[in-house]
């Protein structure tokens, strides 16, 4: 049996989204995953261990294995990029969670070419869970 879990660390309440559902479609139904929504403090000290940044990021993917991941949204911070953007708090809630999926999925934006393909790859997949 597959596990997936949400867990969430803030007092906010998360958009109502069917998060298993699309994990499910991006990746495939019999990829483990643990989502995690936390703050800004608990994700400084995760992005300090794992990428030595000093502060927050809005999302964070790590892969355990093949079929198995792990995504940490600092909430709090998304929330703030959503304000500053065109887009709602859920819609950009959904596209930090695409882009972990992304991630998980092999995508990478390290080089220019890299981050065009995840960005028509975040798109479609916007389109499509919209």
């Amino acid at each position: 049996m597959t596990a997936f879990a949400v867990k969430n660390l803030t007092v906010k309440t998360l958009p109502e989204l069917p998060w298993q559902k699309i994990k499910n479609k991006i990746l495939f139904s019999r990829y483990d995953l643990s989502l995690v929504f936390t703050g800004d403090k608990e994700m400084t000290r995760i992005n300090r261990r794992y990428r030595r940044k000093n502060g927050p990021t809005n999302v964070l993917a790590f892969a355990l294995g093949k079929n198995s991941g792990e995504i940490f949204i600092d909430l709090p911070f998304v929330r703030r990029e959503a304000k500053k953007s065109a887009r709602t708090q859920r819609s950009h809630v959904l596209l930090v969670y695409i882009h972990a999926l992304l991630h998980l999925k092999g995508f990478k934006h390290d080089t220019p070419k890299q981050l065009k393909i995840m960005n028509q790859a975040e798109q479609k997949w916007l389109k499509i869970l919209s």
